[in-house]
């Protein structure tokens, strides 16, 4: 997961992000959905807790709830210890990074909880996050641990772990006040109405059964999660379904190419590799709106098995605009600081989405009613 240095301050309110005009393109509202403000996952690949909590903060709020900054850190500590306990057991033969997906902060917060962000900043004093250092003394003990003879390994190494973790992120608590009433981290994603069984994970490849569940061949996917897998088409339709019926969705996708702009607030597909663009070509694209490719099925199970489009970096997409040629673009709001004229946001185009999508996370409730029959949701 991507990681950058960019700092921004949780103001606190509510954000209803209205369409915004880019150089040459002239977008308008087609749905948004309430969200809260931009934060910044700074030196960190932690962006599928900033996403997934962003995700949840939107639910609750959708679902009548108190606003609230849920704490990231909280839920990237729980992860920290299910990462080193797989990879000791697993001897090494598994991934151990600070990447994971959204289907992981779901399933840690029905074990764990939640917490806001004041009770569990996870800085220790520090006013940006850092996981540069952590992840190397976390990884090194998790050799350690891993390398041990049969039978030599102590008892301690989860104890050793927790204390690793209380230096560079704190101490958790065991209780926090909220509106003026004490809670633990499971009384309180009780108290927000937080229900697991609530969401589901959508991916769309050729290499493996439509309509069935499958778990998905990314780096990030360390707990072997599955996603139900749809025809391209079908997942383009739940997810612009999800947001035209006020639900958003968490949205893991490639953004290392050049169509992705977090600075310009754009992320686009043009008809013609980018390499057929010329230095003005490639300026004029960002400026107004042109022909993007057609990306079958077909295409982009090519990009994704020759590894070219890749696991790269999780998002909230929280509204759909529309610009002035009749092309929707997702919004999506970023985890990279208030950057660009959008504040932290980027319009991306339907052919960039098709492309570039790995998986999305929404509510259940939010399938369209043929699909969930397709798969045997209810």
């Amino acid at each position: 997961m991507k990681r950058f240095f960019i700092s921004a301050l949780f103001a606190g309110s509510l954000l209803s992000v209205s369409a915004q005009n880019i150089r040459g393109f002239q977008f308008t509202e087609v749905k948004k959905i309430a969200e809260t403000p931009v934060k910044s996952q700074d030196n960190t690949g932690t962006c599928w807790s900033f996403s997934t909590s962003s995700f949840l903060e939107s639910e609750f709020l959708r679902q009548g709830k108190p606003s609230v900054d849920l704490s990231e850190m909280y839920i990237v500590r729980k992860i920290y210890e299910q990462k080193m306990r797989n990879y000791v057991l697993r001897q090494g033969k598994a991934s151990f990074s600070q990447g994971a997906l959204a289907h992981d902060e779901i399933n840690a917060a029905a074990e764990f909880g939640l917490m806001p962000e004041y009770a569990y900043p996870g800085k220790m004093g520090s006013a940006t996050h850092n996981h540069v250092e952590l992840e190397k003394a976390l990884k090194a003990l998790a050799d350690v641990y891993a390398g041990s003879e049969p039978g030599k390994l102590s008892n301690s190494w989860m104890t050793a772990t927790q204390k690793v973790l209380d230096s560079y992120l704190g101490v958790l608590p065991e209780t926090f006040d909220f509106q003026g009433k004490k809670y633990t981290a499971k009384t309180f994603a009780d108290f927000m109405g937080f229900d697991a069984k609530k969401y589901v994970s959508i991916t769309s490849f050729t290499h493996h059964p439509f309509y069935q569940s499958m778990v998905l061949e990314v780096p990030d996917n360390f707990s072997n999660g599955s996603f139900y897998n749809l025809p391209l088409d079908e997942m383009m339709a739940a997810m612009t379904n999800a947001v035209q019926n006020g639900y958003s969705v968490t949205w893991d996708a490639d953004v290392s190419n050049k169509g992705f702009s977090a600075g310009k607030g754009l992320a686009i597909l043009p008809e013609k590799s980018w390499s057929e663009y010329n230095a003005d070509e490639t300026k004029k694209l960002f400026e107004e709106p042109s022909n993007s490719l057609v990306v079958s099925q077909e295409t982009r199970q090519n990009e994704f098995m020759n590894l070219n489009t890749q696991d790269d970096h999780l998002m909230h997409l929280t509204g759909i605009v529309k610009d002035q040629k009749g092309n929707n673009y997702f919004v999506i709001k970023n985890s990279w600081g208030e950057i660009s004229d959008l504040k932290g946001h980027v319009y991306v185009s339907e052919a960039y989405a098709r492309m570039n999508t790995i998986s999305v996370l929404m509510p259940l409730e939010a399938l369209p009613k043929t699909t969930k029959e397709k798969l045997g949701l209810k």
